[in-house]
């Protein structure tokens, strides 16, 4: 059975990770490391262990199991049918308009037709920048944070600002009217976990980082375990699709969108072969979900369709 010492370790290792990514998440500094590991990292040595094992005639089975394991963590097998949907959301981290100027974002908010558009890190550096681009936005009202801001062309019932415990950053909730009905939209953005010289054995940043991102991640379940009737939850989370975070998203709102109607690996920060930005919804169903090829961030927008 054991034919290739390399391949069937190869196997074994990626079947690990995955396995402790999603068992024990971000409960611990080892996994943290794990989960937030890109997922390419694991499928990048595939082709060699595929290639040794063809040269030796042994193990192709294994190695070819492998890779199979680590092309579908790396979402490249993940294909779902799509359907065009009634209401459109964009989440979009667009990096303080620092790669982009008002005239290129505000068009391309218009050519998504999205009825909810939600901008994380929109603290924009540029002076007048805002005030720029929601010229170029007629028709939407906006709800704005310190670094998060909500637009929608829905009508607007409520808006609220939740601080986080331990950070600037501040959890918009919008309750707008969409086909009669009220829908919550929570737009979020958790901070990211610090992992400085953590791979080789200093802790000094990522243990402080891993306890304020938890009290945040709890922070933005308290809001959405409170709220009633349909919603969705969408911005940069930080958070990869597994581990211990991903699966509180999935438990108190609803189903990934992406993983519901999406195609591809859905890499939102492509810098890292990632994907940390999210919508989740309750009430309602993805029926497309895309990641938009453009560069005006280091972050790519997501565009979801719903019914």
């Amino acid at each position: 059975m054991f034919r290739s010492v390399t391949a069937w370790t190869y196997t074994l290792i990626v079947a690990g990770v995955w396995a402790l990514s999603e068992a024990v998440g971000e409960r611990s500094v080892p996994t943290a490391l794990l989960v937030y590991t890109p997922a390419a990292v694991w499928l990048a040595p595939a082709p060699l262990v595929l290639l040794w094992t063809l040269w030796r005639r042994r193990g192709v089975a294994a190695a070819l199991a492998g890779t199979l394991l680590a092309a579908w963590g790396a979402g490249l097998l993940h294909w779902r049918p799509q359907t065009a949907g009634a209401l459109r959301v964009l989440t979009f981290n667009v990096k303080e308009g620092r790669d982009t100027t008002p005239a290129r974002l505000g068009a391309l908010l218009r050519s998504t037709d999205a009825d909810v558009i939600l901008l994380q890190e929109a603290n924009f550096a540029a002076p007048g920048f805002d005030a720029e681009l929601l010229r170029r936005l007629p028709g939407y009202s906006v709800q704005r944070g310190y670094e998060t801001t909500t637009l929608t062309r829905l009508p607007v019932e409520s808006f609220r600002r939740v601080n986080y415990p331990s950070d600037w950053r501040q959890v918009l909730v919008t309750r707008v009217a969409w086909r009669g009905v009220p829908l919550t939209v929570v737009n979020a953005h958790p901070g990211r976990l610090k992992f400085g010289d953590a791979p080789r054995g200093d802790f000094s940043l990522i243990r402080p980082s891993l306890a304020m991102r938890a009290a945040q991640i709890k922070t933005v379940l308290d809001i959405v375990n409170a709220e009633r009737g349909p919603l969705v939850l969408g911005g940069d989370l930080n958070t990869p699709p597994r581990g211990l975070a991903y699966r509180q998203f999935i438990r108190a709102v609803g189903p990934d969108a992406h993983d519901t109607a999406g195609r591809g690996p859905g890499w939102s920060f492509p810098q890292l072969s990632a994907r940390i930005d999210h919508q989740f919804a309750r009430g309602l169903t993805a029926t497309r979900a895309t990641v938009l090829a453009v560069d005006q961030s280091d972050h790519r927008p997501l565009l979801v369709e719903y019914r």
